[in-house]
């Protein structure tokens, strides 16, 4: 390696599920991920660092990460935390934070699907 500087970065992003099921949980995560790949090119398995979920209290059936081992992601160190509950909050939601080294100076555009739309209004198209 050159003289190159890495700098970490990181993109969230958050996605709703319409039940507690362990294969709609995965499918929703892998989505999220999916799309968070697609939107930030820059983001490749190698340089992925690691990815955070939360889940809020009424997902039990299944740890979103098992879907980031499922996509081949078995380098980045993956951690899945029960979301703080907060009353009146966006139920059966996933996030996610993906943290990733880079080299290029691109800003991340962060993946908001399906409900939890409504959680970054700011970012609506």
């Amino acid at each position: 390696m050159g003289c190159e500087m890495f700098i970490t970065k990181a993109v969230r992003g958050a996605i709703t599920v319409d039940n507690n099921d362990r294969d709609e949980i995965l499918n929703a995560a892998e989505e999220l991920l999916g799309e968070i790949f697609k939107r930030n090119k820059s983001i490749k398995p190698g340089n992925i660092v690691s990815i955070i979920f939360t889940a809020t209290k009424d997902l039990t059936k299944a740890y979103p990460a098992e879907a980031a081992r499922r996509m081949g992601l078995t380098e980045a160190a993956l951690m899945c935390f029960q979301e703080m509950y907060v009353e009146g909050s966006l139920e059966k939601c996933i996030r996610v934070l993906v943290q990733y080294w880079d080299l290029q100076y691109p800003k991340p555009e962060f993946v908001y699907l399906k409900g939890a739309v409504n959680l970054r209004p700011d970012l609506k198209k």
